[in-house]
């Protein structure tokens, strides 16, 4: 693993200015990322100046994990909220957003293309693979105008592998006979890149009746031409998975057989197919000018079989439920380097979904026949459409002082088509204007200080009211998030980098909404607000040290249940007080690394009244050690949750139990292992 100075080095070819003006940013790297970025290509993150994190593909290409948003666990501030229900696994989150799925609140792209479904939800980065990655780049808060729909907290972009000239393949054999293989093959020449991967992945799982298949095919093929004038490609990825529900287990299962799976989950199955293709086309217009712009299409297509309860009478417990989601879309931006201080950044986007959902019902049997429905639920087809637009310049008066201001503005349109010849429009939230503003200042060549306020919004996503204004549905306004941040970065020695912010995000009219379920409950007014500390740092030739802490809370200002009880005060659900980060690589020569990491999370809430006592809370400790035979083969052996502890997601199910409502949870692994033989070719 390796630090490196990766925005100085962008900045210092965007910029050309001073020492100063190099190390003018918020960004910390953990491992190494290739600058790709040329004189007056569309501006980085790392110059939105918020608090940017981003990981090297280094860090990544030899972890073993089920699923590629565990991924993120080694980045700072981390919740991963593990829920392995088959293919509904869990999801990654951070700033006091949690995953549960009622405010999706991360906005997720892969290579720059917008990557959630539309709830929110981010079931296309299985779609990527460990050694497709080239990084994985995180920008939290409310100053980055480049993205408007689900963008609340901020974003997460996985960069895949494109251009250069090789032939890597990675096949694992471990715990829970989990068997996987990883070829990712580059060539690069005269213009022409060409890349290719293929990712295969089967396991029983640690539970019984979670066995699992997936596997992912990928293409790019882009052409440069001369001196970088324009460039021009074709990205085509397809993913499918198949897998078993274990099913969630009362306090009680889980008590007796944490391994287990109850009878009536045994037909509850999984069947996912997602679909990705997109151009790409940059220009390069005279010295000052430069264009990128892409043209994407994605499919998500799912068939989910899932019992939630043993609960006899009706057939809520009991459920079919079938997506099948097209987006297109376009982004577009201009940059202008007006002059050496100042350069202005144009951009535009257009999405049109065209979503159909199905939820069917069915009675009690053990194990649930899924053959006949009781009822149909829903049988949805809907639209969304979404026109943005934003400005942003960053202007340069000096070479220690830098100030970004920018402008957003989002508009939504769309209608549903529900059983019965129902029709609705889209809420009419009109022009939803998100001022920015950042600012840092390079107190010396190793500290800077730097500030940055801006709004995000959050609109009603699903099929149905209250998403969609059927007879008798109440307007809704979209929800305003107004974020501010203060933070440090320093070098407080050669070879390490930390970070100290604090941050606050007030929103209104904050709505808990999961269109799976049909369920919206407001929440008001909320505040979330935090302290982020972190640190890399490379000891000589042989250590690597990192870490974080995150301390945050999310409370609800003012909201009411349903029944009339204030929730003022209350904390939203499912949010930890604290997400803490640690690891350490040592090589010991040119042949051995050994690794460890640790992650643990704090307890939360489950349910909105803060009664029912708090669950999630874990700490894991991983291990590794890597062997390389030779110049072109490694070994590595991992062990994950090497302590072996216990711990397991809770969920309130107030839904399913006809009034019996209760905690349910899903265990993680406990001690696992993997051997990869690695082969660069």
């Amino acid at each position: 693993m390796r630090t490196k100075a990766m925005v100085s080095a962008v900045l210092a070819a965007l910029c050309a200015g001073e020492a100063r003006a190099q190390s003018a940013d918020a960004a910390i790297t953990l491992g190494s990322v290739l600058v790709r970025e040329g004189a007056n290509r569309p501006l980085a993150a790392h110059r939105v100046l918020t608090s940017v994190d981003v990981m090297g593909g280094d860090q990544v290409h030899e972890k073993n994990v089920s699923n590629s948003w565990e991924l993120l666990g080694q980045m700072p501030g981390m919740q991963l909220t593990e829920t392995r229900q088959g293919a509904e696994s869990g999801k990654a989150t951070f700033r006091a957003f949690n995953g549960e799925g009622y405010l999706n609140g991360i906005k997720i792209l892969i290579d720059g293309i917008p990557s959630n479904v539309n709830s929110g939800n981010q079931r296309f980065i299985d779609m990527v693979f460990p050694l497709d990655i080239d990084y994985i780049e995180v920008v939290r808060g409310t100053n980055d105008p480049r993205y408007g729909l689900h963008n609340i907290g901020g974003n997460i972009n996985l960069g895949t592998r494109q251009g250069g000239t090789y032939t890597d393949a990675r096949l694992t054999y471990g715990s829970y006979n989990t068997r996987e293989a990883q070829v990712a093959i580059g060539r690069d020449a005269n213009g022409v890149a060409q890349n290719y991967f293929l990712a295969s992945q089967a396991s029983d799982g640690y539970r019984d009746h979670d066995r699992s298949k997936k596997y992912s095919l990928s293409g790019k093929w882009f052409y440069s031409g001369d001196d970088d004038l324009f460039n021009l490609g074709l990205i085509a990825r397809v993913y499918h998975h198949e897998a078993d529900e274990p099913g969630f287990m009362t306090a009680a299962e889980l008590a007796a057989d944490r391994r287990g799976s109850a009878l009536k989950n045994a037909n509850d199955v999984d069947d996912r197919d997602m679909r990705h293709l997109s151009t790409h086309l940059d220009l390069q217009l005279g010295d000052a000018v430069h264009v990128s712009n892409k043209l994407y299409y994605n499919r998500y297509e799912d068939d989910r079989q899932v019992t939630f309860t043993a609960y006899v009478p009706g057939n809520a417990p009991r459920q079919r439920r079938q997506w099948d989601e097209k987006q297109n879309g376009l982004l577009s931006t201009m940059t202008w380097a007006a002059t050496p201080a100042l350069t202005v950044e144009g951009g535009f986007n257009a999405e049109h979904q065209d979503n159909t959902y199905r939820r069917l019902r069915y009675s009690h049997a053990i194990p649930t026949d899924f053959s006949t429905p009781a009822r149909i639920q829903n049988d949805d087809r809907y639209t969304l459409d979404n026109l943005g637009a934003y400005a942003q310049a960053v202007y340069q008066p000096t070479s220690a002082l830098k100030i970004v201001p920018a402008y957003r503005v989002d508009r939504f349109s769309g209608s549903t088509h529900l059983p019965g010849g129902i029709t609705a429009p889209l809420q009419r939230y009109g022009t939803i204007g998100q001022p920015k503003l950042s600012v840092v200042y390079a107190i010396t060549p190793v500290l800077n200080i730097y500030a940055n306020w801006g709004r995000t919004f959050q609109v009603l996503t699903g099929s149905t009211a209250p998403a969609y204004l059927t007879a008798g549905q109440e307007t809704f306004r979209p929800s305003i998030n107004t974020g501010k941040e203060l933070g440090i970065k320093f070098t407080p020695a050669v070879g390490t980098d930390a970070r100290i912010a604090v941050w606050r995000q007030d929103a209104t009219d904050e709505v808990a909404n999961m269109p799976a379920t049909g369920t919206s409950v407001g929440l008001g007014q909320t505040r979330r607000e935090g302290v982020d500390l972190q640190f890399t740092s490379r000891l000589g030739d042989h250590w690597t040290l990192w870490g974080s802490h995150a301390i945050q809370q999310a409370k609800v200002v003012r909201a009411f249940t349903t029944d009339g009880t204030a929730l003022a005060g209350n904390e939203v659900i499912a949010t930890p007080r604290y997400i803490s980060n640690i690891g350490v690589d040592y090589r010991g020569n040119e042949r051995w690394t050994f690794g460890l990491q640790g992650r643990m999370q704090g307890d939360y809430y489950i349910e909105e009244r803060n009664t029912q006592g708090r669950f999630g809370a874990f700490a894991v400790l991983d291990a590794s050690a890597s062997y390389r035979l030779s110049e072109r083969v490694s070994v590595d052996v991992q062990v994950k949750n090497l302590t072996g502890r216990d711990y397991a997601y809770a969920w309130y199910d107030n839904f399913f139990w006809g009034g019996d409502d209760q905690p349910m949870f899903s265990p993680a692994p406990g001690r696992s292992a993997y051997v990869s033989l690695n082969l660069k070719l």
